[in-house]
């Protein structure tokens, strides 16, 4: 019997190769590619087969590598009644959406460069792998012979589909809770949650139970990522999840009320209930968690914590002053009053809950926050809720898996294994996983590679579905048929709670006329790539907490690519809001304070990197915007975090005069870096 290769089967079924190797491994026979060739033994069985498959009824049957299913049914033929036979009715074209470029060109047996063509005729500019439109896919399907029919995705019922954090929703064994066994059951650490409006308090307060200072680190003194800490109170631990107070960040405070077991929510005695305590309390409310109220602020002379009780009252929350049920605590962050009978209030609460789990099941917890760091790669701050997580284990997050090389406790240190209620850092990743992914420990690391890349691929069917890309070419031919403009953007950010906490405050900018785009949202330094992505797209740039990397700054030139770096999104948010408007460059004037260049780097026990300098001009201030200079390339823009002389911190340094000097979230210091100190004038435009 002569040899029968893959590609000759294809020929003759009239389908790509790729379809062939893809049916013969659902029944079971791997091969490796089209010139394999079919076992003797099995030619016969094979043929018969794919005759049933491929034959005059079902043409072609593709589970596409995106899961677009691709069916091509010819309609029976007819007899006429003086016996004729009537012309074959138009083949149906069964498609899944997104209609993809490729998985078209397959189904009807095109190439995709003819495909590409005969779109360009119809005025509609796509490439490979992007998607088409329905009323444009029938159109083409319709030139070629074919009746195109759309299966829609499900939905709701019957089928899987895919959450926004990309996670496979369908009910499987990753999405089963863990059985915990009723003995094993031990009581457990409360996980409380602050939440209010900015500058009430909320870090400050922690601060002050924690004997830290977390909000002097913060741009801004803002806190602008979720942290997790725990405290020891009368023999009793309390895990503590802060969330930021900026509107900006509903997200990340939203997912904090999700996993907590109370909620403190932050009043300032002197401003009382603002906007965001509003949005707070509707946010505890909706994660059904006990509530108890700290007013703060209480050693200012204008405190008035009755006029709290009486906000309160008019949103729905009943004070025990007052015969209600929500506890009360009057406190001060910056004295301490009041911190003991917060923690014992806490204590009661989580008494009255009777918190228990068991620590001898398989880990199962949530992700509050994930980065890519420097030295240790992606990196996710994880809160267990259940079960023992080991170094070791293997686990997925949301689309991304790995075997938990490091573990590092709420106070930076290694350990070997975290309980429930324990908030720990992960290092060993595959990637960045979004923030409030679940973690599940798995068997294997095959298993939560397997589970992983299916949830990558359920979610870039969902992501094609909901945003088609599209070509600069496509963009200005559309820009000139409407009236509607578009700015694109691609956002870094240094975690990913950021960029998401970005994106949803750029779509609530109201603009008729110009609308704010999103190419790409990452997390991590700008580099080569982003800046060739915002050429092809007409991008901006935009950098949060992250530097550039070196030479991109030369390539972003050529391209003509504009690159803006922030540390305070307030300020992020204002320009962006300018440039919707046409009033961002001419308003705003730099003011130049001094320069130093770098001589010496010192590594300090505590901190991050504190560089030497020479002052050479001007003067040096803390708080001041800072920009880092390496061989006359930008690579750094914030500010000036602190400054020493000798052993003394100061708040200036003038020229002639050796400092050391921090910036913050920058530690990439290298000797002969040039640092720029300066202020910003700002001056409205009048419209």
């Amino acid at each position: 019997m002569k040899k029968v290769k893959v590609k000759s089967l294809a020929e003759k079924y009239g389908v790509s190769p790729k379809v062939i190797l893809e049916e013969l491994l659902s029944e079971g026979i791997e091969l490796e590619g089209a010139a394999s060739v079919i076992p003797l033994d099995m030619v016969t069985l094979i043929e018969e087969h794919l005759d049933t498959v491929f034959g005059v009824t079902l043409i072609a049957e593709e589970e596409a590598p995106a899961g677009v299913k691709a069916v091509v049914k010819v309609k029976d033929k007819k007899k006429l009644p003086h016996g004729e036979t009537e012309k074959p009715a138009a083949a149906e074209l069964h498609l899944k959406t997104p209609v993809i470029v490729k998985h078209l060109a397959e189904a009807v047996g095109k190439k995709p460069n003819e495909v590409i063509s005969d779109l360009m005729g119809l005025g509609e500019f796509a490439s490979i792998n992007q998607s088409i439109t329905e009323e444009i896919a029938a159109k083409l399907c319709k030139k070629y012979g074919f009746e195109l029919v759309i299966d829609h995705r499900e939905k709701e019922h019957g089928g899987h589909h895919a959450s926004e954090d990309g996670e496979d929703t369908a009910e499987s064994k990753f999405d089963q809770d863990v059985q915990e066994n009723p003995a094993d059951m031990l009581e457990r650490p409360p996980v409380v949650t602050f939440l209010g409006h900015v500058d009430h308090g909320k870090t400050s307060l922690q601060d002050k139970i924690r004997h830290t200072k977390v909000a002097d680190g913060e741009a801004g003194k803002i806190t602008q990522h979720i942290g997790a800490s725990v405290i020891e109170f009368k023999g009793k631990k309390i895990t503590f999840i802060d969330t930021p107070g900026h509107e900006a960040f509903t997200q990340m405070r939203a997912r904090g009320a999700n996993v907590t077991d109370i909620a403190i929510l932050v009043v300032s005695a002197e401003d009382g209930f603002m906007p965001q305590t509003v949005e707070a309390l509707n946010q505890i409310r909706a994660a059904n968690v006990p509530i108890i109220v700290a007013i703060n602020k209480i050693d200012l002379p204008s405190a008035n914590p009755d006029k709290i009780i009486l906000q309160m009252q008019q949103n729905n929350l009943s004070s025990e002053d007052w015969g209600g049920d929500v506890g009360v605590v009057r406190v001060s962050a910056k004295t301490g009053q009041g911190i003991d009978d917060l923690l014992e209030r806490i204590l009661m609460e989580a008494e009255l809950l009777e918190l228990k789990a068991s620590s001898k099941c398989k880990a199962r917890g949530t992700v509050l926050e994930s980065q890519l760091e420097q030295g240790q790669g992606p990196t996710a701050n994880v809160l267990i809720q259940k079960g023992t997580l080991n170094v070791g284990e293997v686990v997925l997050c949301g689309e991304h898996y790995g075997k938990v090389k490091t573990m590092l406790n709420a106070a930076g240190e290694r350990i070997r294994s975290a309980g429930p209620s324990t908030p720990v850092k992960l290092v060993g990743l595959s990637g960045v996983p979004n923030a409030g992914s679940k973690l599940v420990v798995c068997a294997s690391e095959k298993e939560a590679r397997l589970e992983a890349e299916k949830r990558t691929q359920s979610s870039r069917n969902v992501n094609l579905v909901q945003v088609p890309t599209q070509s600069l070419e496509d963009l200005f031919t559309k820009m000139s048929d409407s009236t509607q403009n578009m700015l694109n953007l691609i956002i870094k950010s240094d975690v990913k709670g950021s960029g998401e906490a970005i994106i949803d405050s750029l779509k609530k900018i109201p603009s008729e006329k110009i609308k704010v785009n999103t190419i790409l949202s990452g997390v991590g330094a700008i580099t080569e790539n982003d800046i060739m992505l915002a050429a092809a797209s007409h991008a901006i740039v935009v950098g949060f907490h992250v530097r550039v990397n070196p030479g991109v700054y030369e390539i972003a030139k050529k391209q003509k690519v504009e690159i803006r770096l922030y540390s305070i999104i307030y300020e992020l948010l204002e320009d962006i809001t300018d440039a919707l408007t046409g009033r961002l460059a001419p308003d705003k004037r730099e003011r130049e304070l001094g320069t130093a260049t770098i001589l010496q780097i010192f590594e300090v026990s505590k901190g991050p990197k504190v560089c030497g300098c020479m002052v050479e001009k001007g003067t040096i201030r803390v708080g001041a915007k800072a920009r880092v200079f390496r061989n006359k390339e930008l690579i750094y823009n914030g500010e000036v975090l602190s400054l020493r002389r000798f052993q003394d911190d100061v708040k200036e340094v003038k020229v002639g005069l050796e400092c050391g000097i921090r910036l913050d979230n920058f530690v990439d210091f290298m000797e002969k870096d040039l640092i720029e100190v300066y202020d910003i004038e700002l001056q409205k435009a009048s419209l």
